[in-house]
């Protein structure tokens, strides 16, 4: 299999994962009684209303290419969190939405991959089931840090006083953006080497899962 076989499948995995994941950000919102997502037409399997070019292929692209763990995003799905029950949890509830899409992508290819013989095929077909667990993995573990604008983040907000919460909304709108490009462009090995570890210790719970 030639290399651009190899970077169109890894392209059309992260692009159907990238998409759910938001789309579940959006359903949640809408579910919890919030509808911005839905009257913006972001509930859609349509990619170019999820899809940012930077983060959601250039970056996740480049790790394959690299070898190292996949991680990235998207546009974020427009929420009102004044709209949502719940209040600040029900807004921790649409965040964690998106990564847990991730995380059960993964382990659905991971178990139909082992149970069919596909996972370990050395051909196409192992190719997309590795490249489905890896790159949803890479995805849960990349979003649900703690650190804003990431989805774990909202966990904290939903935890933090009144006060604090203000101060930490305050520095996602200065440095949301700058903090990514740290982690990946300053951090980059100690990122790397975290998402690495934390990937290997999710495939091991899989593993055992099955008893393997």
């Amino acid at each position: 299999m030639n290399e651009f076989s190899k970077i169109g499948i890894a392209l059309a995995v992260i692009l159907v994962s990238v998409i759910l994941h938001e789309l579940m950000h959006g359903v949640v919102a809408y579910l919890l009684g919030d509808t911005t997502a839905k009257d913006e037409g972001r509930l859609s399997l349509n990619p170019f209303r999820h899809i940012d070019p930077v983060i959601s292929i250039l970056v996740p692209l480049a790790m394959v290419v690299m070898g190292g763990p996949v991680f990235g995003g998207a546009k974020p799905v427009p929420v009102d969190s004044r709209r949502l029950k719940g209040g600040p949890w029900g807004m921790a509830l649409v965040a964690i939405a998106g990564p847990l899409t991730n995380f059960l992508l993964a382990l659905i290819a991971f178990m139909i991959g082992h149970f069919t013989g596909g996972l370990y095929d050395h051909g196409v077909i192992g190719l997309i089931f590795t490249q489905c667990v890896y790159v949803n993995l890479g995805f849960f573990v990349f979003n649900i840090l703690p650190l804003p604008p990431l989805d774990g983040s909202r966990v904290l907000y939903a935890l933090a006083p009144d006060g604090a919460r203000m101060v930490m909304e305050q520095m996602e709108r200065t440095f949301g953006v700058w903090i990514i490009f740290f982690l990946i462009f300053v951090a980059g090995s100690a990122f790397s080497t975290l998402m690495a570890g934390a990937t290997t210790g999710i495939l091991r719970f899989f593993f055992m899962l099955v008893g393997a």
